[in-house]
């Protein structure tokens, strides 16, 4: 059974978290490439994936400042993969 993995407000180096894009895309696309469902043969939209993870990421700074800007980051990086 896949293990969803918690947020944590720091990055695996423990770098602080910054108010900007940058610093949204680089916590955005780890908890994007980790986020497993939490039941057992529930595959999800992107969308679907999409609301979880930033539900997981909820406190970043920017996702509360500019949360229309980081939904435009997170729908750019979720295209790159």
């Amino acid at each position: 059974m896949p293990i969803a993995l918690p947020f944590s407000p720091f990055n695996e180096k423990g770098d602080r978290l910054f108010n900007n894009a940058d610093s949204f895309a680089m916590v955005f696309d780890e908890a994007w490439k980790n986020y497993q469902p939490e039941k057992d043969n529930h595959e999800l939209s992107t969308d679907e994936k999409l609301k979880m993870v930033l539900e997981r990421i909820k406190d970043h700074p920017f996702l509360i400042d500019s949360p229309s800007i980081a939904l435009e980051v997170a729908q750019f990086r979720i295209r790159l993969y």
